[in-house]
């Protein structure tokens, strides 16, 4: 079995890191997997195919992204968030790793990578995993995050465009992937919330709509004792360690400000804080509480040590497709608090490995944080974290349900 999976984004770091690890789990099965990608790292990895080679490839990379962006710069009163027409890219259809796939994946395929209306041309099984709620939309990447249900009705009147026209930009973007999507298409969530939201939606109603979660490398994701990894990042205190961190904390989706109303709350001599990502220190110094920023990690090494030296992770955030960090810092046998919503209610089991706090409930969220590190089981609730991912989230367990469908939709496809 040949798949050949389409993914857009730096393979090591968001959407894209996923889609890798899934292709390392197939390969570890004997599928013969590769990537297509715009990705200028390939991790030396030769099942990789990457549009970014040259400067000129760069370049081109570059003005696409711009483009795919820049249709929405018309609407001058938008909601400055990330917004993609899916309007340009590369016609992947006439490589040669097209040619001898049995089966297309397509995963976050936006940044100006992938114009829709290639998608017509395949003429292969296809699966779609969504990685965050754009392949439903006219557009927007986190409709929720501006509560919005406008795809579940055709989009138009957006409100990120802060639209009042019906037939705006985010209904033309909604028509082009109605008229270009093939009907041979399996759709996967990455959670049952953003299934379920898929299944209500106006493009997605018609479609065979299922759930496989994101998977995590548990061989680069495993517990380090406390104590080393601590020593290892200069950390020398007693306190409990509560760590947070994203690419963009910023983000108002991630919830950060329920993060910092659940942390007024605790006592600043018992508790360090750490973060990773991107960090406003003007925020964080009035609280009152030592603190370490570790800044952007991009090797597993050092986002490994991070979640080991921590004796809880709080994931705050108001909508997640999935909630990658969480499961990473579970690996790495931390537990996690987050709110009972969205993707991260997938992933972890209350008072079992972790604490899921009442939606949008920050004194909810300041009490989990008190249960997990006052537990009396709290080594238990570390062994049951890395049990779960293991179980559950690992990139070989994931691979195998994968591979079931791609060999049920082959079969289906051949008698077609």
């Amino acid at each position: 079995m040949r798949v050949l999976h389409i993914v857009a984004g730096d393979l090591t770091g968001g959407a894209a890191r996923g889609a890798y690890w899934l292709h390392t789990g197939l390969k570890k099965q004997g599928v013969e997997s590769t990537i297509f990608t715009n990705s200028v790292t390939t991790l030396n990895d030769d099942n990789v195919i990457t549009t970014s080679r040259t400067k000129l490839d760069k370049l081109v990379k570059v003005l696409r992204e711009q483009i795919d962006t820049s249709i929405a710069y018309l609407y001058r009163k938008r909601n400055k968030i990330i917004f993609s027409s899916g309007m340009v890219g590369v016609n992947f259809t006439k490589t040669a790793a097209y040619r001898d796939a049995d089966i297309i994946h397509l995963h976050w395929i936006n940044g100006g990578f992938v114009n829709m209306k290639h998608l017509a041309k395949i003429d292969k099984p296809i699966v779609w995993t969504m990685r965050d709620m754009w392949p439903m939309t006219g557009g927007c990447h986190v409709a929720q995050s501006i509560g919005c249900e406008q795809f579940k009705t055709g989009c138009g009147s957006c409100k990120q465009l802060n639209s009042q026209g019906k037939n705006d930009l985010s209904r033309i973007v909604l028509k082009r992937k109605k008229k270009y999507l093939p009907k041979h298409l399996e759709v996967v969530g990455i959670s049952q919330w953003l299934s379920g939201e898929a299944k209500k939606s106006d493009l997605f109603q018609k479609f065979n709509v299922s759930t496989i979660s994101n998977n995590i490398d548990t061989d680069a994701f495993f517990p380090v004792d406390k104590k080393i990894a601590k020593e290892i990042l200069g950390i020398s205190t007693d306190k409990k360690i509560i760590l947070t961190g994203s690419t963009s904390l910023a983000d108002p989706w991630k919830g950060f400000g329920k993060y910092l109303e659940a942390v007024k709350k605790l006592d600043p001599d018992k508790y360090l804080l750490c973060f990773f990502g991107n960090i406003d220190k003007k925020i964080v110094e009035p609280l009152g509480f030592e603190y370490k920023a570790f800044g952007f990690l991009h090797d597993n090494v050092s986002l490994r040590l991070v979640y080991s030296c921590a004796d809880v992770f709080i994931a705050p955030s108001l909508m997640d497709a999935f909630g990658k960090t969480l499961a990473e810092s579970m690996a790495c046998g931390t537990p996690v608090v987050c709110f009972d919503a969205t993707g991260p209610k997938d992933i972890v089991t209350h008072q079992k490995d972790g604490y899921k706090a009442s939606p949008f409930d920050s004194d909810d969220l300041a009490a989990g944080t008190e249960w997990v590190v006052d537990a009396e089981n709290y080594s238990e609730l570390c062994l049951h974290a890395r049990e779960k991912v293991e179980e559950q989230f690992s990139n070989v367990v994931v691979a195998k349900q994968y591979i079931d469908m791609y060999e049920t939709m082959i079969e289906r496809f051949d008698f077609a």
